[in-house]
């Protein structure tokens, strides 16, 4: 079964990316991060996030921990979006607390460093292997029929597809 079909409810994907119940309210709320596969319509509606969507809001929290005004965090959110979210497990994202940097080479996080003030980054692809990981212990959702999935994997998914194009 695709990933594109599996939908992932509000607690879920609070677990899967550490945050709480509150704070992807209000990101869905603000438009920091919705729900792609499902968007909440009016009371009693369930939220569905996809895997990618889950990915994005571990990003967030990674640069909330680390001191990145939300301001911030949102442009650098836009920016992806605007890219797609294409290749973000190849994608390493840099910050000096100000300003959020995209780096898809090493010269150019090493160009970044060069510039002498404190910089952090974010390697994508790990926060995409842990929410992975995470997923894999907790309940997803068929998209079409609302069967729930427990224990799935999207990596299982993803080297079928690897499989399949080789």
């Amino acid at each position: 079964m695709a990933s594109e079909q599996i939908g992932y409810r509000g607690p879920t994907a609070c677990a899967a990316a550490g945050i709480t119940y509150r704070q992807l309210d209000y990101w869905a709320r603000t438009g920091l991060v919705e729900p792609s596969v499902r968007p909440a319509h009016g009371s009693g509606t369930q939220r569905l996030y996809s895997f990618r969507d889950v990915v994005v809001l571990k990003i967030v929290k990674r640069f909330l921990d680390t001191g990145v005004s939300l301001q911030n965090i949102r442009t650098a959110v836009q920016h992806l979006r605007e890219r797609g979210f294409r290749d973000l497990e190849r994608m390493t994202l840099m910050s000096d607390g100000a300003t959020v940097y995209e780096c898809t080479s090493p010269d150019e996080v090493h160009a970044l460093l060069q510039g002498g003030q404190g910089i952090f980054g974010i390697a994508v692809g790990v926060v995409w292997r842990d929410v992975e990981s995470a997923l894999s212990q907790l309940h997803g959702e068929r998209v079409d029929t609302g069967e729930t999935l427990v224990g799935h994997n999207p990596a299982d998914e993803l080297a079928r597809r690897r499989n399949r194009a080789v």
